[in-house]
């Protein structure tokens, strides 16, 4: 990583309030370039608090931006940091409204020549995507990173049309417990309580909405731009990795987009940017990349980067839950689907199979985020394996894939409820297997996500499906496995017919695999990574020796236990989002968190999850000391999901806000 540390232009940053026609005052943060010039500006639209929790990533790549030449704002969204209202749900009618003025009032400032640009990662790179939907004249192009066109079937919510346990859950706890932080006194000023107790008054847990919608219904088609690709009228840069759960999004866009005005990354990364150097690698000169798109349509210097879609394609490797650097090659596509790929059917053999898998079967899953933690890949999938129903196809000579795998499967059930799951490994000569894409199909979903179809029970159907996208190489002498399974905790609700199963015919089962000619582009190139002089942020121990829970020693990531007497699985995982951090304006900010998955061996009615969060901040000199505690379970009955979330938020010690919600909520299809 090479930190830069001079540029073409001299800097300057502000803190400021952007006014919305409600009389609403958003805070944003502005890095500009000294220049009597007007130049474009590039938002960053967020819920994340601009002043603490995204600071330490926003100094790495505002101020480049504004060192050449460009107007770089971040901007906390409505009722989050420091920005006055009550929060709302991800990506509401309000957020987007909001970010429409935003842009529109970039673009009449002096300093900015009306030209607009936005970018993001996740919920950012979510938000720049439907905000550019909106098609507000200014914005010309956007750089979205690690986001989803399909808010239904390629996000936290739902996957194949069944509940995603493991994130539906955890990332409704997030934000149940980021939402209710307070505003920082230091930037919101004497009225940050009154802010404060006004969010928490309004606060809703997500999870409530989240259930209420199995089905793809019209709550998440108004947010996925992939209802109207024609409504996005600026320039789209799609970037993903291979390890991030949205990297579908870059190859649907490519296929969907006008080839004149969208290019693709997909690089072998979990959910970050391709600079910052997280496992795995290897980290790009991203910045530079986006500085080239930016210069190209937001001051007409320059050509779009070639080709359409750029790639990793990964080289076999043994399993591991973490790599520094994957080893691959990049190669270049001139369109996609491309003419360099053709699809290559591998039949299943063998009798009628039984497909009842025990209800743990996933447990080794991974996370379902990826952000480069010690834990965070799939493990040698050995076990999940011989809990799966499996066919083998010997690779004779080295074969590459890159796209979306599909599979067929011939499926008698003899109940109306279930899923499937598949899984493609790599399994070598000393018979390892590592992961190489899965997909999912809740059975009711077969005919179309925006229904619930129940099987009818002792018939016989064809189900097909695609898999997640994947760049990677079986070497000759390896194996390309086919795991189905009827289970997949905690990523995947169980049905409450699950344990039955289901049969597999083998006869009308197959793979297909989009294969690649194995030629590579060398006209695909990166520069090494650079940034801007981080902030200067310190990772320890607040005043006083505060910390959440009191730990005799570090608490592993990822901890599987296995009660052998009562056949129950718990998995407890720490998502490390980052400890206590101290701020050069003083600032101490620690969080904490713990989630547990447990479930029964034969019973798909004891799946719970947990999610306990703990966040304090503390600012010594002033004697502000705030936290936020948070807990949110779901249970499952046969007919009801069972939600209970409480938050208690004090102020110097005295509780200022508590309340509990205990909620049921129909089972009508997920």
């Amino acid at each position: 990583m090479h930190i830069r540390t001079s540029f073409p232009y001299e800097t300057t940053h502000d803190d400021l309030r952007i006014p919305l026609s409600d009389g609403t005052l958003l805070y944003a943060r502005v890095w500009r370039p000294l220049t009597d010039e007007p130049v474009p500006a590039l938002l960053e639209y967020l819920p994340y608090r601009l002043t603490d929790w995204t600071a330490p990533r926003d100094f790495q790549r505002h101020p480049w931006y504004a060192g050449h030449g460009y107007a770089s704002v971040h901007v906390d969204v409505r009722g989050h940091g420091n920005s006055e209202g009550v929060p709302g749900d991800e990506y509401s009618v309000t957020e987007l409204a909001d970010g429409v003025e935003v842009v529109n009032w970039l673009a009449a400032q002096p300093w900015c020549d009306g030209k607009v640009g936005m970018f993001g990662i996740s919920w950012g790179g979510f938000n720049s995507l439907q905000i550019a939907a909106l098609a507000p004249e200014p914005l010309k192009a956007i750089v979205t990173v690690c986001s989803t066109d399909d808010r239904y079937d390629n996000d936290v919510h739902y996957m194949g049309g069944s509940v995603l346990a493991v994130d539906m859950h955890a990332w409704a706890a997030t934000m149940l417990a980021f939402v209710s932080r307070p505003p920082d006194p230091r930037y919101a000023g004497e009225a940050w309580r009154d802010m404060w107790v006004e969010r928490l008054e309004a606060v809703e847990p997500f999870i409530h909405t989240w259930l209420a919608h199995q089905t793809r219904d019209r709550y998440w088609s108004r947010s996925s731009v992939c209802e109207d690709y024609g409504a996005l009228k600026a320039a789209v840069l799609a970037v993903g990795g291979w390890h991030d759960p949205y990297r579908d999004t870059v190859l649907r866009l490519v296929e969907h987009l006008p080839s004149d005005r969208v290019r693709g990354l997909i690089g072998p990364w979990s959910h970050q940017y391709p600079d910052r150097g997280l496992p795995p690698g290897p980290a790009i000169g991203f910045l530079q990349e986006t500085l080239r798109w930016w210069d190209h349509w937001l001051k007409g210097e320059g050509r779009l980067p070639e080709p359409l879609l750029r790639a990793y394609v990964t080289d076999s490797h043994p399993p591991a839950t973490l790599y520094d650097t994957l080893p691959g090659r990049w190669v270049g596509e001139p369109a996609w689907p491309s003419p360099n790929i053709t699809t290559v059917s591998y039949g299943c053999q063998g009798a009628p199979v039984l497909v009842r898998s025990p209800m743990h079967t996933g447990i080794d899953a991974g996370r379902f985020f990826p952000f480069g933690n010690d834990a965070d890949l799939p493990p040698d999938q050995r076990e999940e394996d011989a809990r799966s129903v499996c066919f083998e196809f010997p690779v004779a000579e080295a074969t590459w894939v890159l796209g979306r795998p599909r599979v067929t499967l011939r499926l008698t059930s003899d109940v109306p409820r279930g899923q499937v799951i598949a899984r493609v490994c790599d399994v070598a000569p000393d018979g390892s297997s590592t992961l190489v894409t899965r997909g999912v199909l809740n059975l009711s979903a077969r005919q179309g996500r925006d229904r619930a179809v129940p099987w009818t029970p002792g018939a016989t159907e064809d189900v097909t499906f695609e898999l997640n996208g994947i760049g990677h190489a079986f070497p000759p002498g390896h194996r390309i496995r086919l795991a189905v399974s009827s289970a997949y905790w905690p990523w995947i609700w169980p049905q409450p017919d699950s344990a039955a199963g289901f049969t597999l015919d083998p006869a009308g089962s197959s793979l297909e695999l989009p294969v690649r000619k194995q030629e590579v582009d060398r006209n695909v190139r990166f520069e090494e990574p650079e940034q801007a002089e981080p902030l200067g942020v310190t990772h320890g121990v607040a005043a006083g020796g505060w910390s959440p829970a009191t730990l005799d020693e570090p608490r592993p990531e990822r901890l599987v236990v296995r009660d052998v007497a009562r056949g129950s699985w718990r998995l407890e995982v720490d998502p490390r989002y980052g400890g206590t951090r101290v701020y050069p304006d003083g600032l101490e900010f620690t969080e904490d968190a713990l989630e547990t998955y447990t479930i029964e061996e034969t019973d798909p009615l004891s799946a719970r999850t947990r999610s306990d969060w703990s966040i304090r901040l503390h600012r010594p000199e002033s004697a502000w000391d705030t936290t936020v505690r948070t807990r949110s379970e779901i249970s499952c009955e046969g007919d009801d999901f069972i939600t209970s979330d409480e938050v208690i938020c004090t102020e110097g010690g005295q509780v200022l806000f508590h309340r509990t919600w205990e909620k049921r909520i129909p089972r009508t299809a997920g």
